[in-house]
């Protein structure tokens, strides 16, 4: 292999570069959901919003501590604003279930110690249906509801 000094010296910079940037954190790393404790994968398999708060050892209870902010109607269900948040002191994670979606869990967001529990973010439907917003407090699920309705695209077709 005869290469250039110019070669070698960008092959060097290349990898210093990758090196610093692995350092410093700079580089996409791979998700941990699967390793996080408590995490339980079949989470996702579940159909319906109990179902959900079972797999994680909570009762759901319909609470007016958590909101939800979406479209009244969505004219593409393969991208559809949904906003929640909760006044609940103590939570730990918000999510998103729509019950009527091939996976009925749409999202989880852990919330940091002193972290405002407010997240917004885009989601995809199958179809129209109640989109919950979950919020975890101790041993509950406190949730709130919103039909949107879906007039075209979505997840399912």
């Amino acid at each position: 292999m005869n290469q250039s000094r110019r070669q070698v010296m960008q092959l060097g910079a290349g990898a210093t570069v990758a090196g610093l940037a692995a350092t410093a954190g700079l580089l996409p790393s791979v998700a941990q959901a699967a390793d996080a404790p408590g995490w339980d994968p079949k989470l996702f398999e579940a159909h319906t919003l109990d179902e959900i708060a079972k797999g994680m050892g909570c009762t759901a209870t319909a609470s007016s501590d958590v909101s939800i902010i979406g479209p009244d109607i969505a004219e593409n269900g393969a991208v559809v604003p949904v906003g929640i948040k909760s006044t609940a002191s103590g939570v730990t994670m918000l999510g998103i279930v729509v019950e009527k979606n091939p996976t009925a869990l749409v999202a989880t967001f852990k919330m940091g110690e002193g972290a405002v529990p407010s997240v917004a973010t885009r989601i995809k439907m199958a179809k129209t249906a109640d989109v919950y917003a979950v919020a975890r407090v101790g041993d509950k699920l406190l949730y709130s509801k919103k039909e949107i309705k879906v007039t075209l695209g979505g997840c399912g077709g």
